[in-house]
């Protein structure tokens, strides 16, 4: 059985483990799977009824970073964690920056910054103080030079590219400055951009954010 990738194309999450898919060249298939209903074909397969998830031949794994750890044990060509427990720990650490510190916290203003919605006065002030901290603290570890763990492509690069372009658009649009302008991640995402296994992943983000508007349409 090919492992089989679950969810849908907008996601950064799932692009995160398409993107280290591709790098590591796994093959794989692609299943197209929504959130937003109690369908068997997702609730049984990822119990908090989320997007992305893997099929194994031994089961299902959800959890992106589950996913992410599943994958770079079971295909170790192509690494994407450093063989140094130190240095795989400093990635992992950055993985959880972005997503516990900053991406998380963005995300409160993804309903207005992305789908017509609106956000409180006091969100944006939580949201605000808290990025102002979550970025700090980010940049201390972050490197881009020219990767964000340093001189190597790796897992957090996967995090990074998918995640950092969404919160300095998000923050722009809702909160009328980027927090992320003091990093130098236009010119970071644009070089990661430029790598065939990059330029797959946006197309087809791109297909599919048509479909999703299709269906919002149609509602």
């Amino acid at each position: 059985m090919t492992l089989k990738l679950c969810g849908f194309s907008v996601s950064n999450y799932y692009n995160k483990l398409k993107l280290q898919l591709l790098e590591k060249d796994v093959p794989f298939e692609e299943e197209l799977v929504w959130v937003g209903n109690t369908h068997p074909r997702l609730l049984g397969r990822s119990p908090m009824g989320k997007v992305p998830f893997i099929e194994t031949p031994d089961g299902c794994i959800s959890e992106s970073m589950a996913c992410a750890e599943y994958i770079e044990q079971k295909y170790p060509q192509h690494a994407l964690l450093p063989a140094d427990a130190f240095q795989a720990g400093k990635v992992r650490e950055l993985i959880f920056y972005l997503e516990l510190h900053l991406e998380l916290v963005a995300r409160e203003l993804y309903a207005q910054a992305f789908f017509g919605g609106t956000v409180s006065d006091d969100t944006k002030e939580r949201v605000r103080k808290q990025l102002t901290k979550g970025v700090e603290a980010f940049s201390k570890l972050a490197k881009f030079s020219p990767y964000v763990a340093g001189s190597e492509f790796t897992l957090a690069d996967c995090a990074a590219v998918v995640h950092l372009p969404l919160i300095s658009s998000a923050t722009k649009r809702v909160l009328g400055e980027d927090m992320l302008a003091s990093l130098p991640v236009k010119d970071y995402v644009k070089r990661i951009e430029e790598r065939p296994t990059m330029l797959r992943v946006n197309a087809d983000r791109k297909v599919n954010a048509e479909e999703m508007a299709a269906l919002r349409a149609k509602k």
